[in-house]
This record gives structure tokens, C-alpha cells and sequence, in this order.
């Protein structure tokens, strides 16, 4: 390090000046792409009927693949490592808040629908009689 670590920002992000970050970034950002892509497709088919779980997971697929799309085009294009950094750090922050900010309180809401199902459910088939019917309501067939 010949230069104080703000002045590197404003370097491009090549080889000649970051050897140490130029391919493990490059190797991450297209790992964490091919990665999301998987969790997303095997997620949704597991939750295919709460439609809640498939949206967040959906922000959270086209969070990284714009976050971890653009750095590997950062990499070719050798753009400022300041660019690059700050790329990944609000790609990050934006999942952090989608996780954490903007769906818990959809999901909350999503479980106490569920549970106050399951409490109806119970209850409306608590007694053997309900599932039986009575002679009354049957129909009587004609001849």
C-alpha cells in the first residue's frame, strides 16, 4: 500500500490495482447470482400457495440479480472501485431492508390469518355430528 485507502477508491477496478479483490469479487458476485436463482426456484415451488413468502422472495431475486449482475460488468468494464463498492453495499443494504423492514409486517399479518384459519377449522369440525348429515338434508332420489 503506497497510498492512503481513500485514494483507491477512485482507482479502477482492474488486476494491475486490486490483485486481491479483482477475482474473488468477480467469483462471489457470480456465485451469489447462481445461488439466489436456485433458492428462488426451489422456495417458490415450496410455497407456491403463500403468495406473500413467493413475493419477498421475489424482491429478493431481483435485488441480487441487479446487485451481482452489475458487478461482473464493472469487472469488465474496469469502472472505479468506488462504483464497485458502492454497488455491493446498497445492493446489500436493500436486502437487509426487504428481509427485515419491508415484509415483516406482511408476514405477521399473513400468520395470524393462518392461525385464526386453523382456530375455525378445529372448531367447526370439534364435534363427530358435524360431519355427518342429518336425514333431513338428504335428497331423495326420484323413480
Amino acid at each position: 500500500m503506497n497510498r492512503w485507502p481513500w485514494q483507491y477508491l477512485f482507482e479502477s477496478f482492474d488486476g494491475k490495482n486490486f490483485p486481491d479483490l479483482y477475482m474473488p469479487i468477480l467469483v462471489a458476485s457470480i456465485g451469489l447470482l447462481i445461488a439466489t436463482v436456485i433458492v428462488y426456484n426451489v422456495r417458490t415451488r415450496q410455497l407456491h400457495r403463500h403468495a406473500i413468502y413467493a413475493q419477498m422472495y421475489e424482491w429478493i431475486l431481483w435485488t441480487n440479480v441487479v446487485t451481482f449482475g452489475l458487478v461482473p460488468i464493472y469487472w469488465m468494464f474496469n469502472f472505479d472501485f468506488i462504483i464497485v463498492l458502492a454497488t455491493i453495499a446498497i445492493g446489500l443494504a436493500v436486502l437487509v431492508w426487504i428481509r427485515f423492514v419491508r415484509f415483516p409486517p406482511y408476514l405477521h399479518a399473513y400468520e395470524r390469518q393462518l392461525a385464526k384459519a386453523r382456530y375455525f377449522s378445529r372448531q367447526k369440525y370439534a364435534r363427530p355430528e358435524t360431519t355427518i348429515r342429518s336425514r333431513s338434508s338428504r335428497r331423495r332420489r326420484r323413480r
